[in-house]
Parts: structure tokens; sequence; C-alpha cells
């Protein structure tokens, strides 16, 4: 994904060849920003921080501490804008409105993916107790605050299909073009954005606990609240590129991992995304 540092570096360059240099309208479509609806499309890298996860189940109740995750990034890549694929690597959308000059409301998804790091140490406290003739049942025990390795046939876990945290958001815009002598803003212009949101995750979970089948539907399981703050750059008045740094808490306490509905897993964390994408603004 494009760094920030980059996207300053592509403003700063338009500046330097001055194409803005024309003498600006009095009534430029981007004087006023109410009324607007805006879309966008892009990709995401993300941070998970460690979590404890609680399993719980006929025969088993114990829980993981400290338990480390990361994304699964794809890259470069066409599937980004394949339309039978766009779905597969971590991407965010969002459509808004803007209700007045600044200010937008918006609903979007950040489809992140959050692995389980496989084969990791950790302290695990509680019991498992499944009868003798089950694959998992090796594991059978009552621990506290003892070392397990996270291996295949113990667990593997992850929101892969994906951490979908769909949300409802309200934000600021601010027009900061004329720190740059930025004059037609048609042609370019400079915005900068904060944003808080919050909404539902919508996870389709894929782990295999103690051998067990796995469950691999898509299941409202938890809540999500975030915030952001952007750098927005618009090219001949419809179109923009856009950076965001993005952080947040999600608690999901209701995640399925079998495809017994007894069988469940909650965890909480905070998170930490870096976003690029590329989007349009319209008046209807």
């Amino acid at each position: 994904m494009l760094p920030i540092k980059s996207i300053v570096g592509i403003c700063l360059l338009f500046v330097v060849f001055n194409i803005n240099a024309q003498n600006p309208d009095t009534d430029l479509y981007t004087n006023s920003n109410k009324g607007k609806f805006f879309v966008s499309w892009g990709g995401n890298r993300a941070k998970f921080s460690d979590s404890d996860i609680h399993f719980r189940g006929p025969g088993y109740d114990f829980t993981l501490s400290d338990v480390k995750a990361s994304d699964k990034p794809k890259g470069w890549h066409i599937d980004y804008i394949n339309p039978g694929r766009m779905t597969i690597p971590q991407t965010n959308a969002k459509i808004g409105y803007f209700i007045s000059d600044h200010y937008s409301v918006a609903i979007g998804m950040d489809h992140m993916k959050y692995v389980m790091d496989q084969n990791q140490m950790v302290n695990m406290s509680g019991f498992i107790d499944l009868p003798s003739d089950e694959e998992g049942s090796t594991f059978n025990g009552v621990y506290e605050n003892i070392p397990q390795e996270m291996t295949k046939d113990f667990l593997e876990f992850e929101h892969t299909d994906g951490l979908n945290y769909i949300y409802a958001e309200f934000s600021r815009f601010d027009d900061i073009s004329s720190l740059f002598n930025i004059q037609n803003t048609d042609i370019f212009q400079v915005n900068i954005t904060e944003g808080i949101g919050g909404g539902l995750l919508y996870p389709r979970t894929n782990t295999t606990l103690l051998s067990k089948e796995r469950y691999d539907e898509f299941h409202i399981a938890g809540y999500g609240i975030s915030l952001n703050a952007g750098l927005q750059l618009h090219f001949f008045k419809h179109f923009f590129v856009r950076g965001d740094l993005k952080g947040g808490y999600i608690n999901m306490n209701d995640v399925r991992t079998t495809n017994n509905s007894a069988d469940k897993a909650s965890h909480s964390f905070t998170y930490f995304e870096t976003i690029f994408s590329v989007g349009g603004i319209f008046r209807i």
C-alpha cells in the first residue's frame, strides 16, 4: 500500500509544477461539498493487539492468554479490481453523503484478515474433558497457566473471509489547499479528514478446534468502534486518492467455532489500519 509520505510527495509535486497557476473561477465546483455523494474502494494493512481468547462448549472451557495474530496481505494485485475476486484481498469500501460543506455521514466495510500465529506458545487456563473416543481428548486435563503450543491439531483460528467491520461513520473534511498556494481547486485540491465510527463484526471464521469439524459461515460476532484521520487529494473535480490511519476496538463475544452452535469463542482486541483508496465525488 502507498505510504502516507508518498501521498504528501504527490501533493508537493503538483505544487512545484504550478498546476494551479491559472486564476480560479469564482464559482468552483469544489467550493461547496453539501449535497455531494462519494464512493471509494481500496486496500489495507492491519495490526492487532494480543488478546485472551475464551473457548467454551460441551466438555471444555478454557482461555488462551495473550494470543498473537497477524493480517494476511496480498500486496499489489489484480484481484483488487477483478469483480469476481475483489473480496479476496484485504479491502475497504465506503459510500457517503455530505450533510454540510464540512461534515459527512457514510457507511462502509473494512475487510481485514485476522490469522492467529500458528505454533506460538501461550498460557492456557481451564479444562478439557472430552469423551475418550474423540480425537481432541488427547488434550484432556485441567490447566492453570500451563504453556500450550498452538499446533494445528489443537487449534487453527482465523477470521480470513474475513474480519468484516461494517460501520457507520461521521466525519469532518477541511480544504487545506491554501497552505500549498493552490487556487484552482477544481484541478487539484488537498483535504484533511477525521472521523468516528461504530458498527458490527460479521466474520466468516475459519477455525479448527480440537480436531472438530469447522464452521465456515458468516455470523454476527460482536461490535467495534473506530477513529480515523486521513489526507485526501482531489483531481479534476470528481476523482480522489486517499490515505488513512485508522484505529479502534473490537469485541467479538459470539464467535462460532464448530457446526455445534454450543461451541463458541470470544475475544476483544485493539487494531490499527493503514488504508489506501481511490474514489469519486459527485452530485446526483
